[in-house]
């Protein structure tokens, strides 16, 4: 068995650094190791860490994820949707059409990852069942 000390996190809430939590939940890996998966499905979270065992049903992202995600889309397409209307003055329909799927497509990528980030930050500060026992 190899030894995983310089890869795991302490578990220690007061010991946790938030940015590789943060990085490794972007990735959608544990945040406590960065090895294991943190989701076994498009959003749908694992029970806990195939490989250090940490335990993520107790998480609580519930509506945080779809919030930042319609706030990050919001803030980059509708400045774009002004600069590219007074630009070039597209068609509607071509206009509705790029945005649309440009929309979409970004908010289907970033809504795991801020999920992922999100259970990180949890983790790191310790926030609900993530907390010392």
């Amino acid at each position: 068995m190899t030894d995983h000390s310089t890869d795991i996190a302490h578990t220690d809430t007061d010991q946790r650094m938030m940015a590789p939590s943060l990085l490794r939940g972007w990735r959608r890996k544990c945040p406590n190791c960065g090895a294991g998966p943190l989701l076994k499905g498009y959003l749908k979270v694992n029970d806990s860490c195939t490989v250090c065992r940490e335990e993520f049903f107790h998480h609580r992202a519930d509506d945080g994820p779809a919030y930042l995600t319609i706030l990050i889309v919001g803030h980059l397409m509708a400045p774009m949707l002004h600069v590219v209307f007074a630009t070039w003055r597209p068609e509607p329909l071509t206009l509705f059409t790029m945005f649309a799927v440009g929309c979409v497509g970004l908010s289907l990528y970033l809504l795991p990852r801020l999920k992922g980030a999100l259970i990180g930050f949890q983790w790191a500060k310790g926030m609900g069942g993530f907390g010392r026992e």
